[in-house]
């Protein structure tokens, strides 16, 4: 995976390769395929590794293509041919048979660097691009738009858009334009942290599936033919069983998320130094399994306890508060003190609700709950997302 600069001159650090093991890129190669005299792209393609392992493995016959932002990186055999330019920009005139590779990755504004006319400009051409997008969001719905027909693309990709809210545009535009099989990879890059999967998409299908491929031999794990973009989430047996069973947490809760640090910050009340009724601002490292730590000031923010409704109308209230990036952990302790936070989510009963908090807040720290979430989302991403929260199941007897 590559770290790209759209917009920007590039530099080592915007357009840092990371190399794709050759294994993986044998594997990719193993699932593309493509009609003899058809038309074989590669975007971001440096010296371009799958165009190569294409041709040793499929053999001559075929127009090789690669796009490459950066000149100096671009380094292609005579047999393909080789663009300068931004794929994201790029309109060849012409729809292409395989496209394969491994396009970049980073969010708007991290690494890329983009201005605002550019931010405005890249969320008008990309029908997906919502949120805090990341740019190999945009090279799918980009590659997508370039095959042809029954055209099929191959690319391995961070594992986080199959679950985060910011890639649900994405994952609706794929379910229409065709069909997906989801091969999981986990930990594909050695050295890197992020969770990988590779993206096997025919153009004019319908459906997806998903493959554990951690092994020698991928597994079919899920088959849904008619998948509309929903998340996708792990088949876990236990983990349906308790949703099947209980009452989903949002039913129960409003969910509300804290103030984020910008807003702390320019809030005119708040203090960077303790004082007469001042009180910290919580963060995530103040939330403990069943336990709220009120004393270390780990946000270095100080706000006038009396006041936190005017940060946030719900801090001013005794609440469960769950972690929001706790790595692959559901932690609640509910804040009794009613102090004022940067971040987490933030729970109040809806109209007519009575739950025994303790009790919830025991189940919620609970194996069986650590298990289900485990369970069904894997390592894909180190936080729990507003939908995950929304759909954890509560026990009737809780209620």
């Amino acid at each position: 995976m590559a770290l790209h600069g759209i917009g920007a001159s590039p530099t080592a650090r915007t357009l840092g390769q990371v190399p794709t093991p050759k294994a993986l890129v044998d594997f990719m190669v193993g699932l593309a395929e493509a009609p003899k005299g058809g038309k074989v792209l590669e975007p971001a393609c440096a010296h371009g590794p799958f165009l190569r392992a294409f041709r040793e493995a499929h053999g001559t016959g075929y127009r090789f293509l690669g796009v490459e932002l950066d000149p100096k990186a671009l380094d292609l055999p005579p047999w393909a041919e080789g663009v300068v330019g931004d794929f994201l920009l790029w309109e060849p005139g012409e729809a292409f048979d395989l496209i394969l590779g491994n396009p970049p990755y980073g969010a708007l504004g991290a690494g890329a660097r983009l201005g605002l006319e550019e931010r405005k400009s890249y969320r008008r051409r990309f029908a997906t691009w919502w949120g805090r997008y990341n740019l190999y969001g945009a090279f799918l719905e980009q590659g997508v738009r370039l095959l042809k027909p029954g055209g099929l693309l191959v690319y391995v990709v961070p594992a986080g858009w199959m679950v985060l809210e910011e890639f649900r545009k994405l994952r609706a535009f794929l379910a229409r334009e065709g069909g997906l099989e989801v091969f999981y990879l986990g930990r594909a890059f050695p050295g890197l942290k992020v969770r990988a999967t590779v993206l096997r998409f025919r153009k004019g299908c319908r459906g997806l599936r998903l493959y554990e491929a951690e092994g020698e031999t991928p597994r079919l794990l899920l088959e849904d033919p008619l998948w509309q973009g929903e998340m996708v989430r792990f088949p876990h047996p236990e983990a349906l069983a308790l949703e099947a069973q209980g009452v989903p947490l949002g039913r129960l809760f409003h969910l509300h998320f804290a103030a984020r640090s910008p807003e702390v910050k320019a809030h005119p009340l708040t203090r960077g130094e303790p004082g007469p009724g001042l009180v910290p601002v919580l963060t995530g490292r103040n939330l403990l399994p069943g336990r709220v730590d009120y004393e270390t000031p780990y946000s270095g923010l100080y706000f006038p306890k009396e006041a936190v409704g005017l940060l946030k109308p719900f801090y001013a209230v005794p609440h469960l508060v769950v972690g929001h990036t706790r790595h692959y952990r559901v932690v609640a302790a509910l804040d009794e003190q009613a102090y004022p936070w940067r971040e987490e989510f933030h729970l109040l009963p809806r109209e007519g609700v009575r739950v025994r908090a303790e009790n919830l807040v025991a189940y919620l720290n609970s194996p069986l709950v650590q298990a289900y979430y485990r369970g069904l989302y894997r390592e894909v991403v180190p936080h729990l997302t507003r939908p995950m929260l929304e759909r954890l199941p509560i026990p009737g007897e809780l209620l």
